[in-house]
């Protein structure tokens, strides 16, 4: 699996949702659920109110290209919106979430008649494609190799190194299996990429109490330089 993506933004909780009565379903999924799959009717657009999705795209050669991560506070599946009558990805649950689903035409309705509503999906939908379009750039010249650049593209992601200024983001609670899954790396090679961030202090081993493992800016430095 190639990462190709990044997390989507801006975020949000959801309460303009809430407060604009949209009517929308709620529907909570566990940890590894298929949300849906490339192919699938496209029934509306969703919204994580708790949780993450990952989102997957088959490729040529039968492997998986990520291309985002949508956290709490971010919309997917919008391709509805353009007339996509098939899901053209797979979204996955990374963590237990809910997720609010607005049918096609509620929302094409409510994005015409709610200027704030409006705002906050176009500024959503600019946020995401600049991502993309500066990850294409990104992989013009890739300057690492072995494997190297995918592992550090999924720990920045997955640590939200991007959004604040400090020197140490917490990652989350995952395992060397689903990094390898994430990155179409064999596990072995993941332990050694790790094994080598750490001793250059890409990555730091705290005790849980004091935050677990972190990432240091560092290694997006050293991205963003190279």
């Amino acid at each position: 699996m190639i990462m190709k993506g990044t997390r989507t933004a801006p975020r949000h909780d959801g309460r303009l949702l809430e407060s604009l009565n949209v009517e929308r379903t709620t529907v909570r999924f566990e940890a590894a659920d298929t949300i849906f799959a490339q192919g699938d009717r496209c029934a509306g657009v969703m919204f994580v109110a708790r949780g993450r999705v990952r989102l997957s795209v088959a490729a040529p050669g039968g492997r998986t290209v990520v291309v985002a991560v949508c956290d709490k506070g971010a919309f997917f599946g919008e391709g509805a919106l353009a007339g996509q009558r098939r899901r053209r990805s797979t979204a996955v649950a990374l963590t237990d979430a809910t997720i609010f689903v607005v049918k096609t035409a509620e929302m094409r309705q409510r994005l015409h008649a709610e200027q704030a509503l409006s705002d906050w999906f176009r500024s959503h939908m600019l946020a995401r494609n600049n991502r993309i379009e500066k990850d294409l750039a990104d992989d013009a010249s890739d300057p690492f190799n072995g494997g190297q650049a995918r592992l550090a593209r999924a720990l920045l992601l997955l640590a939200h190194v991007d959004e604040r200024r400090s020197l140490r983001y917490p990652m989350p609670s995952i395992s060397r299996d689903l990094l390898a899954v994430m990155t179409d790396l064999p596990r072995s090679r993941v332990n050694t990429l790790m094994n080598d961030f750490r001793k250059h202090g890409f990555l730091e081993r705290h005790s849980a109490r004091d935050g677990g493992l972190q990432v240091h800016r560092s290694l997006l430095n050293l991205v963003l330089q190279n």
